[in-house]
């Protein structure tokens, strides 16, 4: 494999990933979080490093555009509920489990 066709493999499963997500839309962040350790938000997040990285102007905002398919205000209007007493447990304890991004934690 060279490295262009590595390159190619990884963004067609990162849009893939970044597909299933906008989808899933009964699955919340908090149970991402909770269960993986990201979410939507974090890969926001790397996704705006890395354009940053690369001297590209992007706002979190625009990040979360692309990886959302919406802005994260139609997003959590049309799909976020409210998270549980447990839930909101579950996140405090598995804190230092939860991905690290660089300038954004």
């Amino acid at each position: 494999m060279t490295k262009q066709q590595q390159i190619e493999i990884e963004a067609a499963a990162f849009r893939g990933l970044v597909k299933h997500l906008q989808e899933r839309t009964d699955v919340q962040n908090i149970d991402l979080m909770n269960l993986a350790g990201f979410c939507r938000n974090c890969l926001s997040k790397w996704y705006l490093a890395e354009a940053n990285n690369q001297g590209l102007e992007m706002d979190y905002a625009a990040a979360q555009s692309i990886i959302y398919g919406m802005s994260i205000e139609q997003w959590k209007d049309q799909h976020q509920t409210a998270a549980s007493a447990e839930q909101k447990a579950t996140y405090e304890r598995t804190k230092p489990l939860h991905a690290k991004i660089s300038g954004h934690n």
